[in-house]
């Protein structure tokens, strides 16, 4: 493992037993143009500007209950922001899947044979994850950001912002705090709230991979581990893992109700 994400997790492990941060560094506030232009790094450090198939590993902790493993695969396309999960395990969830097509999310059970729509708000599977949260990023597009200065996150020096949901647009989550790492652009940490105010998620990345995108002639990033806490229920947490990435082009119909149908049988 290199070496700077296992710095990364001794801090996270730091914060989560001391529930500390470092005070805001002082630094000259960043101007709205410049905030939006940290975003459309982020944003464009994991776009692909292709088709995406990815293998996931989900394990959803509850308090008082048996940890739940569940294994799906994950389909996206950047030209028209499609996007599909399928669940392969456990057997009680395999063929269950989500469809995004024209911003609108929908949700097949091949046991009852039926679609129904969905929030952004769903959480998928059951599970802390929500549809973002394996989708391309677009912070960019769906935020409006504000300057929180400089924070020290175990050894690295994060840029935090505060992101407030742009009007009109079905967000999981309509304000982020969020802290991005000033050396690699990449995202460490996350928390997420409702309009109240309150804290819903907290989410760490501590690991992100690099692969080659034959689409762009060049690297993108994507996060190899997400690692989710619920706020409101205390001891519910989430872990994603993304086991193996292929940026090949897929099916030109794959992604329509029909083929998750015929893949669920």
């Amino acid at each position: 493992m290199p070496k700077r994400f296992v710095r990364l997790l001794v801090g996270i492990a730091l914060v989560n037993l001391f529930g500390f941060l470092s005070p805001a560094v002082a630094h000259a506030a960043l101007s709205k143009e410049q905030l939006v232009d940290i975003l459309k790094v982020v944003d464009d450090r994991q776009r692909n500007q292709g088709d995406w198939r990815s293998n996931v590993y989900i394990e959803q902790k509850e308090k008082d209950k048996v940890a739940v493993v569940y294994d799906a695969l994950v389909f996206r396309r950047s030209a028209d922001q499609k996007f599909m999960i399928i669940f392969t395990k456990p057997k009680a969830s395999q063929g269950q899947g989500y469809l995004r097509v024209d911003k609108n999310l929908w949700f097949y059970d091949p046991s009852v044979g039926k679609w129904e729509r969905r929030t952004e708000r769903e959480r998928i599977g059951g599970t802390n994850s929500r549809r973002s949260d394996f989708d391309e990023s677009r912070l960019a597009q769906e935020y409006d950001p504000e300057d929180k200065g400089e924070e020290k996150l175990g050894v690295y020096t994060a840029q935090l912002l505060t992101l407030k949901g742009k009007a009109g647009l079905d967000l999981a989550f309509p304000v982020i705090k969020l802290w991005v790492d000033k050396e690699t652009k990449n995202v460490l940490k996350r928390q997420e709230f409702a309009l109240s105010g309150r804290l819903l998620r907290t989410s760490y990345y501590p690991k992100w991979k690099k692969i080659f995108s034959e689409s762009r002639g060049m690297d993108i990033w994507y996060p190899q581990e997400i690692r989710f806490y619920d706020e409101v229920e205390k001891q519910n947490s989430t872990l994603i893992l993304i086991k193996s990435v292929d940026l090949h082009a897929l099916e030109a119909n794959l992604f329509t109700k029909a083929w998750l149908e015929s893949k669920s049988r």
